[in-house]
């Protein structure tokens, strides 16, 4: 027999070891060794045979699928924050480059992720960061095509490098991201207005790209892989303060909403290896981070067979299955092996999300207490326009079990007026389900017809621009509405506060987020940036809490 011991091992490891190892089917035997794997604490899937028959190879295979945490790792510090959208990224200089990169990033949380990971291949490669535009080598703009603006601001900023590169003929400018699929031929042969374009898994390929551009050639890659996922390469950090942290579980996304570009500009679903993601988290908590967050187009569907496409799973090997890892194993080995950090998690779309995600978050102080559960109308005919994969039903239901499951839990939501063929009744369903939910925050748009999605090959965008902006002020108002209730409610309670920044309105005051990812600003008194702290709120905005301090938490 051989004893697994998490003595002598990371926390991460061992959790990593033990779910997998009690995720195989019972009735499934092997003739020779077995493991024998301690039970921790209060953990109820230990409660019953925690012995698994075993064969040498199935042995090696999980020894080697758990400790390959070990993977050499690129450390860099981060010396600027990240703030607002196309704020250019700077980092540590190494004194062996002689190159330099300007950067901005723009759109979803997934494309700033992104650009922590292209920042870190290209230090690899000769290339240190400025913020001054008019000294850089090469430009690179990592973009998005959600909507309309979202591509007409980094059009201008395109104009902008076009006209510092006739000053600067050695600079080289590319584009990153969802754009980059979306636009590469016009980019580089009809406009001419870029040196490089490169989509959102052919990040690697930059050194390549790079070579091709030197020697006076366009180049491109926007392959879409079924694998990648940039598991093995450790992020630069875009946050100054080294507080928070976004971590990539998933990339792609297999919903095939029709409003949506994401499927044809960042490919179809795929996970990240477990131990790669313990492993980055293990490295942010050694650099004193205190918060990290979960992060996917969809990461209630994040699965881990041993790599590959989420819908191949079907076809994956007895083994595969029997140590895939799911999103709730994957939030509570992250919880229990690192308990003095706090989780978060974004993007969740309502029909993958299952209950045993709430129990887990119920579970664990850790875990905070919000979930971002995107909606998109409240409308059952306009979901299914659409192709959203529930009802106005279903997602009622999923609201009142995380309000149970969960009591004080925040959601927060994404909703889209004016879809092709919406009509005010639509529109009433959309509020009254609002009303229903009270949802803390929102993020609100008119629909923008993006092109090469399934609803503008097919739909007519036919709602008038006028009615789409009165339509989207009155959600706006319900929701500035409801923001204030939500507030309201915390006055009076104490609430713990994840300090990580000075506030914009007053040098003498912090402010930070609460679980439920709320703005929270009080004095400063003896505190620092980066403690868990005790505030009693005592007013509120609709948008912020206001309290006083109280104390330090037990998270410190």
């Amino acid at each position: 027999m051989t004893q697994c011991s998490s003595e002598n091992k990371s926390p991460f490891s061992f959790h990593l070891l033990q779910i997998l190892l009690l995720n195989y089917n019972s009735t499934q035997t092997f003739p020779t060794n077995f493991i024998q794997i301690p039970s921790p604490k209060n953990n109820p899937k230990t409660k019953s045979k925690n012995t698994v028959n075993s064969s040498s190879d199935i042995l090696s295979y999980l020894f080697d699928f758990t400790y390959l945490c070990t993977l050499k790792q690129l450390r860099m510090e981060k010396i600027i924050e990240e703030s607002k959208q196309g704020e250019s990224l700077v980092l540590e200089n190494k004194p062996e480059n002689n190159k330099k990169l300007y950067i901005e990033s723009y759109g979803c949380a997934m494309n700033f992720s992104d650009s922590e990971i292209v920042a870190s291949i290209l230090s690899t490669n000769g290339y240190n960061t400025t913020q001054v535009l008019e000294e850089a080598d090469l430009v690179l703009v990592n973009t998005c095509s959600i909507r309309d603006k979202a591509e007409q601001t980094i059009r201008k900023r395109l104009e902008k490098y076009n006209a510092v590169k006739r000053k600067n003929t050695k600079m080289k400018v590319g584009v990153l991201g969802c754009m980059a699929e979306r636009l590469k031929s016009q980019f580089l042969e009809q406009e001419k207005i870029v040196d490089l374009v490169v989509g959102p898994d052919a990040y690697k390929d930059l050194p390549n790209l790079l070579t091709e551009v030197e020697e006076g050639r366009d180049a491109i890659n926007v392959i879409l892989s079924k694998e990648e996922t940039y598991g093995d390469i450790s992020p630069v950090r875009l946050m100054s303060n080294g507080i928070t942290a976004l971590v990539s579980i998933t990339r792609g996304c297999d919903n095939m909403c029709t409003f949506c570009v994401v499927p044809f500009t960042r490919g179809r679903e795929r996970s990240r290896e477990p131990q790669s993601i313990m492993a980055e988290i293990q490295d942010l908590y050694e650099k004193g981070f205190k918060e990290v967050t979960l992060l996917g187009q969809n990461v209630d569907s994040y699965l881990w067979y041993g790599g590959g496409l989420k819908k191949d799973f079907e076809k994956a090997s007895e083994i595969q299955k029997a140590t895939a890892v799911n999103f709730d194993q994957l939030l509570e080995m992250t919880a229990q092996a690192f308990p003095k950090m706090r989780i978060r998690f974004s993007t969740s779309n309502p029909q993958d999300m299952h209950e045993s995600v709430l129990h887990v978050i119920a579970k664990y102080p850790n875990i905070c207490k919000h979930i971002h559960l995107p909606v998109q109308s409240g409308s059952d005919r306009i979901l299914k326009e659409m192709n959203r994969l529930h009802t106005r039903e279903e997602y009622m239901q999923l609201v009142d079990k995380i309000y149970n499951i969960i009591p004080g839990c925040a959601i927060t939501q994404d909703m889209i007026t004016g879809f092709p063929t919406e009509t005010e009744e639509d529109h009433q369903d959309t509020l009254s389900l609002m009303e229903y939910v009270k949802y803390n925050f929102g993020y609100m748009f008119a629909y923008s017809e993006r092109p090469g999605t399934l609803a503008e090959r097919k739909m007519e965008d036919d709602v008038p621009e006028e009615t789409k902006l009165r339509r989207l002020q009155e959600i706006v108002d319900l929701q500035q509405k409801h923001s204030l209730i939500t507030c309201q409610e915390f006055i009076g309670k104490t609430v713990e506060v994840l300090v990580d920044k000075i506030s914009k309105k007053s040098a003498n005051e912090f402010s930070g987020r609460n679980s439920q990812n709320m703005t929270v600003v009080f004095p400063k008194e003896n505190y620092q940036i980066g403690d868990f702290v005790n505030v009693k709120i005592t007013s509120c905005t609709s948008g912020t809490l206001i309290g006083e301090a109280v104390g330090l938490s037990d998270m410190n």
